[in-house]
């Protein structure tokens, strides 16, 4: 990321601040919608359990939300990126290597989710409409909102994305004035700030934890919020924080003071039979249906985009197979992941029919949400550790959200019978994919044959100067996964001196780093032998693509302005007319041959990954290569060969 950039995000400017709103605050700013809903179901209204889980919500905004994330956690940024593979990334290189398992868990378990978020949001909202006609079949129309979110996303959002922030400043103020409304018809409710209210409903009412567990509801957006922090910066995001809790507060007081004045009856006695609807003026209620929905489909935006950003960044550190990524806009960040963004609609659409109501989908909402705040609490331990926090400090913080999550946990494993198994399906089918491609690639490592590119310099210089063998390439280009400058894998030599003789003008081999910070972009030019062998590395980010075609160019652009290299064709007829040499890539792909001995969980784990990598993109595609210049070779991995062969001769 620029330094501009960062400077621009540093700044606390009105412009920054609905932008704020409009992309940060989606998933917890819909949460209205269906929290108060969820925590009346369908029993009779009563008045203390009523204040309890309002006292509830607003403790939990407060410790959960604003403590935890908007305070305490932003903190934790990568050069101005959150989330948690930002987070893990910081904390990676300490001596617990373990600390991958949370961060996979915690991803896999935000993705999850999130596909249960837009239909929960999109159904809240559009459920308005029973008032209207409490026959009214809104899957249809739920499923068709959906389906048109996921179309738009191939042509990108930025010319509908500048509308976000004032549509949602609309809606926060909506929240809020509706809530004053009825607040201001019984002020008492606001003893429910006192948290004996929480107290006496967690420990004095038989239904406290499956209360608890709709509580929870409320803080769900906590992690996409700090997911994304790179897109607004800390300040903005903490200075709007102020604006959203205030409203988000009034709403659910105002729907409590509501519910307070209709005790002794059920929510199914009403034509608005949601808390949020119920609470507006009738005249207003198409308007406010409206707003709802253009609400919700901006959340569920938010978190699509967050999702493809979640999958890129899990592609970078080798936790998920390569996938195509396309860039539908100019603006910094977007991305669209065609794969991914089909997959979620699937999801979506299969949580609309299989649930139908929001009333049903909020049964199986917040398990898995639960188990990535928890990760991040076990990341955060060790990033305060690292920057040298007070011990006394820490260890408070870290008991105190340990004790507040494993009780949301407590509470939200009773949803696992009503829905919460498919999201905790869903995470565990992402968390074997991550583990498969992460282990295979641990084991490949452990295999691959380095030789010194000392001992085949002189081999390669003879090669290049050989007249009497054709040229394959005027400049012959291979990737490498060498991290030493100095070491090459033997297939990159065997593949250039004996699989067929490939002669070239100069050769040059291509290293792609990954690296913690999120956009980097450096390159490094080593010449190995002069006019003859050429390693570049390439320094990115885990936020940035490997377009190495692209980015290859303009190394090659900076070294011929430079008058390092000549990549004039050194043909006599071609050089003469001063005709720029072709370039060629090489990609060596690798395959599982049959001639190995391996532990039968090291061969389950290659077999499930290379099904996988079947499913994927092509090592070339996944580099950004362009198909017409590259030539990919296939060599068996072979890593263990019987050595019981009862061969015998015969005569």
């Amino acid at each position: 990321m620029s330094t501009h950039h960062n400077g621009q995000l540093s700044k606390v400017t009105a412009a920054g601040l609905i932008v704020t709103l409009g992309i940060i605050y989606g998933d917890i700013g819909t949460s209205p919608l269906y929290v108060m809903s969820a925590i009346v179901g369908k029993d009779v209204i009563n008045a203390d359990s009523v204040r309890g889980a309002i006292s509830c919500i607003f403790w939990t905004l407060t410790l959960q939300t604003t403590l935890k994330y908007v305070i305490l956690t932003l903190r934790a940024d990568n050069k101005g990126e959150g989330g948690i593979f930002s987070l893990y990334t910081l904390v990676k290189r300490t001596k617990f290597k373990w600390l991958l398992v949370s961060a996979i868990i915690g991803g896999s378990a935000l993705l999850a989710d999130g596909i249960i978020t837009p239909p929960i949001s999109v159904s809240a909202a559009v459920e308005g409409l029973k008032f209207f006609n409490g026959s009214l079949n809104t899957v249809p129309i739920v499923i068709g909102i959906l389906c048109a979110l996921f179309f738009i996303q191939q042509f990108g959002t930025g010319f509908i994305g500048k509308f976000f922030g004032p549509l949602m400043t609309i809606w926060f103020l909506m929240l809020g004035v509706l809530g004053f409304i009825q607040l201001s018809s019984n002020w008492g409710v606001i003893s429910s700030l006192n948290p004996y209210y929480a107290y006496k409903l967690i420990h004095g009412s038989p239904s406290g934890l499956i209360i608890l567990s709709s509580v929870f509801l409320c803080t769900t957006g906590a992690e996409a919020l700090y997911s994304d922090l790179g897109h607004c910066g800390k300040k903005n995001i903490r200075v709007s924080w102020i604006f959203v809790k205030s409203t988000l507060v009034l709403n659910y007081f105002g729907q409590g003071a509501w519910l307070i004045a209709h005790e002794g009856q059920s929510l199914s006695a009403f034509k608005a039979t949601n808390p949020f609807y119920a609470i507006m003026p009738e005249s207003f209620l198409p308007y406010g249906i409206v707003i709802a929905t253009i609400a919700a489909v901006i959340a569920s935006q938010a978190l699509i985009s967050g999702s493809f950003s979640l999958i890129n960044e899990a592609m970078r550190l080798n936790l998920w197979p390569k996938v195509k990524v396309k860039y539908p806009t100019e603006l910094k960040g977007q991305l669209y992941i065609p794969s991914l963004n089909w997959l979620l609609l699937t999801g979506c659409i299969g949580v609309v029919l299989y649930f139908r109501e929001s009333s049903n989908m909020e049964a199986a909402y917040g398990l898995a949400i639960v188990l990535c705040m928890l990760m991040t609490t076990t990341l955060l331990n060790f990033y305060m550790h690292m920057k040298r926090y007070n011990r006394v400090f820490i260890y408070f913080i870290i008991t105190l959200y340990l004790i507040i999550e494993l009780s949301f946990l407590a509470a939200n494993l009773s949803k696992f019978m009503h829905g919460g198994w498919i999201t905790l399906l869903i995470a565990s089918c992402l968390i074997l994919i991550m583990t498969i491609w992460y282990l295979a690639k641990k084991i490949r490592a452990r295999y691959v044959d380095i030789v010194k590119l000392a001992d085949h310099q002189s081999k390669l210089v003879d090669l290049s100067r050989d007249e009497t063998i054709p040229k394959y390439a005027t400049h012959l280009v291979y990737m490498t996964s060498a991290n030493n400058p100095e070491e090459i894998e033997s297939k990159v030599i065997y593949s250039i001196l004996q699989k067929r003789p490939k002669r070239a003008d100069i050769y040059w081999f291509v290293h792609v780093d990954v690296m913690d910070e999120p956009y980097r972009m450096d390159y490094k030019v080593i010449h190995v032998a002069e006019d003859d062998i050429i390693r570049v590395d390439f320094k990115l980010g885990f936020r940035i693509a490997p377009r190495v075609n692209l980015m290859f160019r303009k190394v090659v652009e900076d070294l011929v302005k430079n008058k390092e290299v000549d990549i004039t064709s050194r043909y006599e007829s071609l050089s003469k007319n001063n005709i720029i040499g072709d370039f060629k890539f090489v990609v060596i792909e690798k395959y599982l041959s049959y001639d190995n001995e391996l532990p039968f969980f090291e061969k389950l784990v290659l077999n499930s990954y290379f099904l996988l990598k079947h499913l994927s993109l092509s090592e070339s595609r996944a580099f950004g290569l362009d198909s017409s210049s590259v030539k990919v070779e296939k060599f068996p991995m072979i890593f263990k060969v019987p050595d019981d062969i009862n061969l015998k001769r015969i005569f």
